[in-house]
């Protein structure tokens, strides 16, 4: 089976030739010692197809690259023969121990590797020992970004048999003294290589690789991947160029094709730095292709009738007429239908395509459920986190995760069944390993569930599907001659050692991605990192190394090392937010992370929702949010903002011909295609021909891989815009729409709009009367690429990639590690960096981003191919002018359909949120204590006691496990209450239960009750209740406050109840279940109050509890939010302001004056009516007592007419925070000197003032002092 991995398959082929000579399962067992043997046929019925075929060629030494589906033993098959060699070869020195190398792209599954390693090494060396055979148990190390300092200093130390580490982990490692633990490694084993191979960061462990083979002189590579096409891209990735090949190759080059980056610049990213000479010799790659096409159980569901409704407004809205029309969402019915799915599951894993609709899919879904039945999984939770939700899928504490691509790749997640799919997945490949997590092992059928969220969703997640079952996965490509990643590792090997010139541009070379790496780029990158651009413009372009170009040497500057360790790795630095609790250290403490943009809008008090728990923040500082647990609260939803992948083209051309054949079909025969072959239910193929047909009775063309449709409306501003409608995917559209702006503004000197998705792009021409000219659309083929270049360098997707590639090739370094770099800072240091490079041409990292542009994250090459297909007429261009917007075109308008509606539900749950989440003791000040029981929904509660109590019909009880839960939940039950909870016979399970002694029965309050056997104990020392004999006595054991668990277990399964009901239920007296309940709700676990609709007295509610009622509040209210009664409104006012219930005495009189103050009032009223309606046999002495005394002061706000006029009251204490200041307004001469004289001695009498006036006629100064007070400059000390 060995071939080189250049070679493509054919007849004669070696890989052919090999695949008709494989070993026998049971033969290939013989190389392995027996002991390894004996423990493989113990534990296993036979070897898989990869280890059958992949054994002999591992054993060989043959780099190795692995194809085999989903659970076939794909790492077994890697580690097995390593694990034969170090238990029963001889053992090496210490020094040189450490001998295979496994590289995850995921930190998690490095971990899951560590743990899965157990299982063999011990089995092993229990059949070594039984047979007496020598052996070593080898020992394993991880090293990840979460490994203990304590640790890495140990692995230096002591290095292992086998470590297992990530590619930043490796690079950090090849760049540190510890390297020197690496040099006897020999077998390195890559998982999941596919995720690896398209991405800067496969690109960066391939010369990490190239790194470690000349440290170790030679290694075994070993790639492992479900999904992976073409093989022999993958394989020439994973191995690389053999060394002595190389040398002549370099040779060819420096005298043939030594390239001037600065004279060619556009050639040069055209070609992607590529040299241009013959085809390299790779190193030989054995090729192990047992794909199989997985087992699926695929279904597509729409969860409602009509998709086309879906956005559009309520025939018949409600609510304030001002308001926008509530409009039909999906999500409405989208999460019953979930909830449904995971319920009717034991562990369900839902994917969806972004971390906000992660959180707000899981807080919707507990919300719904009434309790925590699921949690959110994503990459910005924090690793303790992520695993704390794991193991509680894993354990059946939780029933279902909502994750992103964190859960994509082959963690373990132990037995999954059934995975649900939110909008179609990115790609073929992406589908295939998310679907994948559900019937992990050989040969089960993988369960999924595809739900789309809107109707051009539908389309793709249909041609998805089909795609899957006949996998076809997209083609991956890895990046040509990255030079961000190239200068990170050029300054982290230099750092290392001193390097010849040429021998380290042989050793790039040998890496795949930098295998026609041209010489001229390679010394154009030397340039910049030996100080060739002006350092003094922009600090951190200073040189990182010393290029001396007489002796050809590369040697370190200071601190490079440390700059290329600190900013090592190839994930952009978006300027996250950490967040941790506060008070704690260590690992533990990091909850996850937050955007800079959503931190920058929050303050300290907030809460907000992460990894569908509720964190309120306590302190924010320059790096990191400090937060506490705050349970039962409502929070805001995080976002954060992240770049989409476009669709792959070969998935664009495969939804176009699904389109095109469903067209030539009739309708029926189209619906029963659908159905068979694309796993839609009856009703999403309906929708989609409906969807369709619609767009063909409106435009007359349905865009496909043949037809392309450009259609000419107006919007609602009368402004012309264009829509181009192809399914060939953003990265195609993308590149078109930057054309067409730059060809606009050549030929028209317009500016225009554009916008685009993986369905098309729209073109926005402002202010423009003429329709404007369709073929602007078109541009040629052979200048759509120069077009794209001149409009390119001003997008910001452009700024975003040059800060991105800037970083990587350590022109915007940290300055400490782990330290965060603000993204405004970076974004303002990458400008200021951009501003000195854009003035040369040939600088690497301006090249690196056109470069990545238009190949990396845009297609360009496709594009060309399309619009050439366009010209030679193979594709159809039609034009379409239309009144209103076509359904294709309506949906490209509406930008992401699914997003908007559901951002549209948000403000509405928070602002009633605000409502619901007052303190109660607040609310019932401000409302008085009927309110609060309004506040809450009575169905709502019913609702949520309902399904606490399982009485629901979904909730009840199916089978007798189900019964034993349902006593573990609830405590105990009667016959008649286990039979209204139960869909089996009740009495039936209630004594088999009792008969295995699973539970048993009691007597509590007079009633004979069923209670699980676990808690005895509990239920003995709480009350008294005798037990029969014969139980364990594991569980006849003191339960310490056996009470206060009975009181919480009773508070958390029922709605508001009363301290007479919790009594009767276990036959205490008041005062016993009275103090009970006092003691739980001093835990904060308890609240007190007034809740039940309608209800009187008294009641207790658990805080979990009266969340879940406050949130099935705003579920049910969501679509508006109504205005109190005006009764309701008048009795706050009139409770607020005293006039309900009169008060006596001087401190009534202070609270009726706080409720006053800064009120404009007349004077003339104000004791004659304002006060005595607030105050039983009010006395003006009292007003005038506080004056005196300095605690109430009050002063002038406008004159009515001659003997009157407004004035203020405040609290002597308040004033300076509630009295708004006043414009010294223009006063007269007598005015000046009193306020003067004021100013200088403090209150003064009138005789004082009338003095220092002037004398005179004292009306003048009177009429002055009046003067004064109206204009709020002057008060006195008593109110008459």
């Amino acid at each position: 089976m060995r071939a080189s991995a250049s070679t493509s398959p054919s007849p004669e082929s070696p890989i052919q030739q090999a695949y008709n000579n494989r070993v026998p399962s049971a033969a290939v067992l013989t190389q392995f010692h027996p002991a390894v043997a004996e423990w493989f046929q113990a534990s296993f019925e036979a070897p898989t197809p990869p280890q059958a075929q992949g054994w002999p060629a591992i054993a060989r030494g043959d780099s190795t690259l692995i194809l085999a589906p989903t659970g076939s033993g794909k790492t077994l098959t890697a580690f097995l023969w390593c694990i034969n060699r170090l238990m029963f070869e001889p053992p090496r020195p210490p020094e040189t121990r450490c001998r295979v190398l496994y590289i995850s792209p995921l930190k998690a599954l490095a971990v899951d590797i560590e743990r899965n390693l157990r299982a063999p090494l011990a089995g092993i060396a229990n059949r070594a020992a039984a047979r007496g055979d020598a052996h070593v148990i080898p020992s394993v190390a991880v090293r990840t970004g979460d490994t203990p300092a304590g640790e890495r200093a140990r692995f230096q130390r002591d290095p292992a048999d086998i470590l297992i580490t990530t590619p930043e982990s490796l690079y950090l490692l090849l760049t540190a003294n510890a390297r020197e633990a690496l040099r006897s490694i020999d077998t390195v084993i890559i998982d999941e290589i596919h995720a690896l191979v398209p991405t800067k960061r496969g690109a960066h462990l391939a010369l990490s690789l190239e790194r470690l083979e000349h440290l170790c002189n030679g290694i075994q590579r070993i790639g492992l991947s479900a999904t992976q096409r073409p093989l022999d891209e993958v394989a020439r990735f994973l191995g690389g160029i053999a060394k002595n090949a190389e040398i002549a190759r370099i040779a060819k080059i420096d005298v043939d094709t030594n390239l001037t980056v600065s004279g060619a610049a556009d050639r040069a990213i055209h070609d992607e730095f590529a040299a241009g000479s013959a085809s390299a010799a790779y190193r030989p790659v054995t090729i192990i292709d047992t794909s199989e096409r997985k087992r699926l159980d695929l279904r597509i569901e729409v969860p409602v009738e009509d998709m086309a409704r879906m956005g559009q407004a309520d025939d018949i809205p409600s609510g304030p007429a001002a308001s926008p029309g509530p409009r039909a969402s999906i999500w409405t019915a989208i999460h019953p239908r979930l909830l449904e799915l995971v319920r009717a599951h034991q562990s369900t894993l839902i994917f969806v395509n972004s971390r906000r609709i992660a959180e707000r899919l899981a807080a919707a879904l507990n919300e719904l459920a009434g309790e925590v039945l699921v949690r959110s999984h994503h990459g910005s939770l924090a690793r303790p986190q992520r695993i704390d939700v794991e193991d509680r899928l894993k354990a059946g504490q939780i029933r279902g995760l909502v994750a992103t691509s964190s859960l994509e790749l082959g963690i373990d997640m132990g037995a999954i069944d059934l995975v649900v799919q939110i909008e179609a997945p990115p790609s073929v490949a992406s589908g295939l390993q998310r679907i994948g997590r559900a019937g992990h092992t050989i040969g089960a059928a993988s369960r999924g569930i595809i739900v789309p969220k809107f109707r051009g969703d539908l389309i793709a997640c249909a041609a998805v599907t089909r795609a899957m079952r006949e996998s076809n996965i997209e083609a991956s490509r890895y990046p040509r001659n990255p030079l961000d990643v190239l200068s990170q590792q050029i300054v982290a090997m230099v750092g290392m050692d001193d390097w010849d010139v040429d021998s380290l541009y042989a050793l790039v070379r040998r890496a795949a991605p930098f295998t026609d790496l041209a010489r001229g780029i390679y010394e154009g990158v030397l340039d910049m990192l030996s100080g060739r651009y002006p350092s003094d413009e922009f600090a951190d372009l200073r040189p990182r190394v010393t290029w001396d170009r007489l002796k050809n040497t590369l040697t370190a500057r200071e601190g490079a090392r440390r700059v290329a360790v600190i900013n090592g790795g190839t994930i952009p630095d978006r300027g996250l937010y950490g967040v941790f609790l506060q008070g704690e250290r260590g690992p533990g403490a990091r909850v996850g992370e937050l955007d800079e943009e959503m931190v920058f809008e929050s303050r300290v008090g907030e809460t907000f929702l992460l990894g569908a728990s509720t964190w309120r923040i306590e302190e924010l500082t320059h790096d990191r949010v400090l937060v506490s647990p705050a349970p039962g609260e409502p929070g805001k939803m995080p976002f954060w903002k992240a770049d989409a992948a476009g669709r792959p083209l070969e998935l664009g051309m495969y939804i176009g011909e699904m389109i095109r054949t469903l067209r030539g079909l009739p309708p029926a025969g189209a619906v029963q295609r659908l159905v068979r072959h694309h796993d839609l239910d009856e009703r999403a193929a309906e929708n989609l021909m409906r969807y369709l047909a619609d767009q063909e009775s409106a435009a007359g063309v349905v865009p496909d891989d043949r037809t392309i449709l450009i259609e000419r409306c107006r919007d609602e501003l009368g402004d012309w815009r264009i829509c181009v409608m192809t399914p060939f995917g953003g990265r195609i559209h993308a590149p078109w729409a930057l054309a067409v702006v730059e060809r606009v503004r050549a030929e028209t000197g317009g500016d225009v709009e554009t916008m685009w998705t993986d369905d098309g792009f729209v073109v926005r021409f402002p202010e423009t009367e003429e329709p404007p000219d369709t073929r602007l659309m078109l541009p040629a083929a052979d200048e759509v690429e120069e077009l794209v270049l001149r409009q390119l360098g001003g997008s910001a997707l452009f700024a975003a990639k040059f800060r991105e590639a800037a970083g990587r090739a350590l022109l915007l370094p940290k300055r400490r590690p782990g330290g965060r770099s603000p993204l405004w800072q970076q974004r303002k240091r990458a400008a200021d960096l951009l501003g000195v490079a854009a003035r040369f041409g040939s600088f690497p990292i301006l090249l690196e981003t056109y470069r990545e542009c238009l190949r990396d994250v845009f297609d360009m090459p496709a594009l060309v191919t399309t619009l050439r297909r366009v010209e030679r007429r193979e594709v159809k261009a039609a034009t379409v002018d239309a009144a209103i917007p076509s359904p294709f075109a309506a949906a490209l308008l509406f930008g992401y359909v699914a997003n908007y509606i559901y951002d549209g539900d948000a403000p509405l749950a928070e602002r009633r949120a605000q409502a619901l989440s007052i303190d109660q003791t607040q609310l019932r000040e401000l409302l008085g204590e009927a309110e609060l029981r309004e506040l809450l929904d009575a169905d709502a509660m019913a609702q949520v006691e309902a399904q606490l109590q399982h009485l629901e019909e979904t909730y009840r009880a199916r089978s007798l496990d189900g019964v034993h839960d349902l006593l573990l939940r609830l405590g105990d039950l009667s016959l008649e209450e286990l039979s209204a909870r139960s869909r089996i016979d009740a009495a039936a399970a209630g004594a088999e239960l009792t008969r295995s002694r699973r539970a048993i029965t009691v007597s509590i309050a007079g009633q004979a009750r069923l209670v699980p056997v676990e808690y005895a104990g509990r239920y003995r020392d709480a009350l008294g209740v005798p037990l029969p004999t014969g139980l364990p006595e594991a569980l006849l054991q003191p339960v310490t406050q056996a009470g206060l668990d009975l009181a919480r277990r009773y508070a958390r399964t029922h709605g508001p109840f009363t301290t007479t009901a919790f009594a009767a239920r276990y036959g205490l007296g008041h005062a016993t279940a009275e103090g009970l309940l006092k003691d739980v709700a001093s835990s904060g676990k308890l609240l007190e109050g007034e809740f039940r609709p309608g209800g009187s007295g008294r009641e207790w509610c658990d805080a979990d509890v009266l969340q879940s009622i406050r949130r099935r509040s705003l579920a049910k209210l969501r679509r508006e939010v109504e205005p109190v009664e005006p009764a309701v409104l008048g009795r706050l006012v009139t409770s607020w302001q005293g006039l309900v219930r009169r008060r006596t005495g001087i401190d009534a009189l202070l609270d009726a004056i706080e409720s006053l103050q800064g009120a404009p009032l007349p004077a003339s009223i104000f004791e004659a009516e304002i006060l005595p309606a607030r105050l039983e046999g009010y006395q003006s002495a009292d007003l005038d007592a506080l004056s005196a005394a300095g605690e109430v002061v009050w002063c002038g706000v406008e004159p009515l007419g001659d003997r009157d006029g407004r004035i203020a009251l405040y609290l002597t204490d308040h004033f300076p925070r509630l009295r708004r200041a006043v414009e010294a307004p223009a006063a007269g001469a007598r005015e000046e000197i009193i306020l003067q004289n004021l100013a200088a001695h403090g209150a003064s009498f009138y005789a004082d003032l009338h003095q220092a006036a002037g004398g005179g006629y004292p009306g003048e100064t009177v009429d002055a002092l009046w003067d004064l007070v109206w204009k709020g400059l002057v008060t006195n000390d008593t109110f008459h």
